[in-house]
C-alpha cells in the first residue's frame, strides 16, 4: 500500500464531505464553508491512497511564530497504518521550527499527537464557542 502524501494536492467536496462523514465530524454539514475552510488555510496536507482520499490535515498560521491544526482526519478503514503521522511529518517539513504550534484532542487522538511530541499546555484551560455537535 503507498502512501502519497502532498502539501500541493486539491480536494473536491464529494471526497472532503466523505472523510469527515465517515469520522462523523459535524463540520460535514456544512460542505460549502468546510472547502472554504480547507483550501484558504495557510497548509493543506492531504493522503492518498490509489488516487482516494485517505487523510486530511490543515494547518491556520501567522507564517512565522504561531501554527494551529484544526484538523486531522484518516478514513476509519486506515485507521493505524501510519497515515496521520506521516500527515504531521508533512506539516512538521513546514512549521517544525515554530515557536508554538498548538491543537486540540479528545479521546484516542490525545494519544497519538503524545507520540508525536504534543503535550498539554501548562496549567491551560481548553475553552471555546462552538456549533457542532461531536464533541
Amino acid at each position: 500500500m503507498e502512501i502519497n502524501v502532498s502539501t500541493k494536492d486539491s480536494v473536491n467536496e464529494d471526497e472532503i464531505i466523505g472523510i469527515y462523514k465517515a469520522n462523523e465530524w459535524s463540520s460535514a454539514e456544512k460542505p460549502k464553508e468546510l472547502l472554504a475552510a480547507l483550501n484558504n488555510s495557510h497548509s493543506l496536507v492531504t493522503a492518498r491512497i490509489n488516487g482516494e482520499l485517505v487523510g486530511i490535515c490543515n494547518a491556520i498560521s501567522d507564517g512565522y511564530l504561531v501554527v494551529y491544526y484544526p484538523h486531522m482526519l484518516v478514513h476509519p478503514d486506515y485507521h493505524g497504518k501510519g497515515i496521520g503521522r506521516k500527515m504531521m511529518e508533512a506539516m512538521q517539513s513546514i512549521y517544525g521550527s515554530f515557536h508554538q504550534q498548538m491543537l486540540t484532542a479528545d479521546g484516542d487522538a490525545v494519544k497519538f499527537y503524545k507520540a508525536l511530541g504534543f503535550e498539554r499546555a501548562g496549567r491551560t484551560e481548553p475553552m471555546w464557542v462552538y456549533a457542532g455537535s461531536d464533541h
